[in-house]
């Protein structure tokens, strides 16, 4: 139970609690061996011929008493620890949480949704079984049957060993049985979180399978998981359904010894009928024990398979570690400058980049641009520090970037990346996603009291009209990713979001690659203002959107071939040359295919 042991940490702010409902564990337990007790005097008591219906009474009233008693310390101790385990639940998988934002995009790149979401769901689930129930039964199990144990001794020693016989088979059985349950539910969990993410990639894809007509192919595969999801579970169960009717058939022969010995003791007056009725109850107070075990121990190598899985994402370190090095202030000035900087993805050998030096003056607007696959987006990843350099340093303001909190760089940085992401939240909570709490909050609000920022951003963006139009405003809430809105206004809005954030370095990656092109120019123009007092990247397909920058990048294979202004570059008559040549002819073809005849 290695990976349970790192449980204990959660425990600690609830341990007057957990010690409070462990107690009230033993004292259900002693008003339960108590009530046999009294049955055995009573019935004991029958034989004085001076017995009174007082006398009866007086034990009836005990006995009731000591159920309700017991009850109640269960009822007691049920409420506290499972609320307890409830609680530990909670906080494992706030924790959980918290350590998925820290990760970096090199774990995510490794890791499917569904499986992260089975983790923090299924598996947490499974660890507070292990955490409260178990616990709690386990203690009951231990308790009841030392108490119970004692009792029967001091009926009869004899009786009693010879009942425990066929108990001494519970032991291997137990611990043979939980390694198959361990490792069966683990392969359950490892199929969870397959079928969790193909429900989730169908959910998240679902306009895609209906355009290609996908249907009936994704359910098939749904299927074929569901079956195979459902027959590890089958053979969990046939474990489970062995494991239980061996327990009843050792328990079952434990009692036919104690009716046999126990009955001819009782006609040979060694033991009294009250001590025998005593011994029998005590007994199935025993066999129930030792069923509990086998569901104990299950609950248990469940939750030993379940946080094992979580353990193994707990562990994973982030290869960028947050809250780490100096603050960056105000004083930030955003001057850049690449060093022989050379990248690689984790686990592949081919580089991404190779040998790349460059300096970009504070407020100088650079473009980026190069043939599909040339490096252009993870130069960029670079600047936030979404990746590291595998080689070379880059510097801001001439410090290197791991010397700055990885948090503190990014609050002053603007980034728009390709892939458009809006949160299920309204418009205004979307482009205000980077300010603070408070100005955040104004983002709900109609347009009238719109943070200014949010709606200078918007106008920058030209989407500001067209929200606008909408009955809401800034206030329409969006579907899931921001179905309700066209990739164009997508890529606006993400846009402004990044303006919201006045940062002093703007990165666009290909971010108005689905904004027309009379829509782009005056975004651009808007944008040339803007960017006077900030050091920005623009990377663009469209060397017509790049050309107006102050100095231009050209890599072509991860390398960084070409560098001046548009007229330096078109001299040159390389690499940005021929792209620029062949995006005109693209649009000429396109224009002369669409007029008329």
């Amino acid at each position: 139970m290695s990976h349970l042991r790192t449980l204990l940490p959660y425990f600690r702010p609830y341990r007057t609690g957990l010690l409070f409902g462990l107690l009230l564990v033993v004292i259900s337990n002693i008003f339960t061996v108590l009530a046999p007790w009294l049955l055995r005097l009573a019935i004991d008591a029958l034989e004085d011929p001076g017995i009174t219906h007082r006398t009866l009474l007086v034990y009836a009233l005990l006995i009731v008493g000591a159920a309700l008693l017991g009850g109640a310390a269960r009822y007691g101790m049920r409420e506290l620890l499972n609320g307890i385990s409830r609680r530990v639940e909670c906080d494992l998988r706030a924790d959980f949480f918290r350590h998925l934002l820290r990760l970096d995009a090199t774990f995510y790149g490794s890791q499917r949704t569904g499986d992260i979401m089975s983790r923090a769901t299924n598996d947490t689930l499974a660890v507070r079984q292990a955490a409260g129930p178990a616990i709690m039964y386990a203690v009951n199990t231990t308790v009841v049957s030392a108490f119970t144990l004692v009792l029967m001794l001091w009926i009869s020693p004899r009786l009693t060993l010879l009942a425990l016989i066929p108990m001494l088979l519970l032991p291997p059985a137990v611990l043979g049985f939980g390694k198959i349950i361990h490792e069966r539910f683990q392969t359950i969990q490892e199929q969870f979180s397959t079928l969790s993410t193909q429900v989730q990639e169908n959910l998240t894809g679902i306009r895609l399978v209906r355009a290609y007509v996908q249907e009936e192919d994704q359910a098939r595969r749904f299927d074929v998981l569901n079956r195979e999801y459902m027959d590890r579970n089958l053979h969990l169960v046939k474990a489970q359904g062995l494991f239980h009717p061996l327990l009843s058939l050792l328990t079952g022969a434990a009692m036919i010894i104690v009716l046999w010995v126990g009955g001819t003791e009782v006609m040979a007056g060694a033991i009294s009928v009250g001590d025998f009725v005593a011994f029998i109850f005590y007994l199935n107070l025993l066999i129930w024990p030792m069923i509990a075990l086998g569901w104990v121990v299950n609950l248990f190598q469940r939750g030993e398979a379940s946080m094992g899985r979580i353990r193994a994402i707990l562990d994973s370190e982030p290869r960028v570690r947050p809250n780490q090095g100096r603050p960056l202030g105000d004083e930030m000035r955003g001057a850049i400058e690449f060093r022989n900087v050379s990248f690689r993805y984790p686990d592949d050998d081919r580089p991404v980049l190779e040998d790349i030096s460059f300096r970009v003056e504070p407020g100088e607007t650079v473009a980026v641009v190069g043939p599909t696959g040339s490096g252009k987006s993870s130069l960029v990843q670079l600047l936030p520090r979404l990746h590291d350099p595998t080689e070379g340093v880059i510097l801001l303001d001439g410090i290197p970037l791991p010397e700055y909190d990885p948090g503190s760089l990014r609050k002053r940085m603007g980034i728009v990346p390709q892939d458009t992401f809006l949160f299920s939240e309204t418009i205004g909570a979307n482009v205000g996603l980077g300010l603070d709490e408070i100005e955040a909050a104004d983002a709900d609000t109609a347009s009238e009291s719109l943070d200014p920022r949010i709606l200078r951003a918007s106008e920058v963006a030209q989407l500001h009209d067209q929200v606008e139009s909408f009955p809401r405003g800034y206030r329409t809430y969006l579907g899931e990713r921001g179905i309700n809105l066209s990739g164009g206004q997508k890529q606006r809005a993400t846009l402004a979001r990044a303006l919201a954030r006045d940062p002093r370095v703007l990165v666009l990656d290909d971010a108005l690659s689905a904004v027309d092109t009379q829509t782009e120019a005056r975004i651009l123009a808007e944008l040339r203002e803007d960017l006077r007092e900030r050091t920005a990247f623009l990377i663009s397909h469209r060397v017509t959107a790049v050309m107006h920058a102050d100095r231009i990048l050209v890599l072509n294979h991860g390398r960084l071939v070409e560098e001046g202004t548009h007229q330096d570059l078109l001299a040159l008559d390389g690499v940005y040359a021929r792209l620029l040549r062949r995006q005109l002819l693209e649009q000429e073809l396109r224009e002369g295919s669409a007029a008329p005849g």
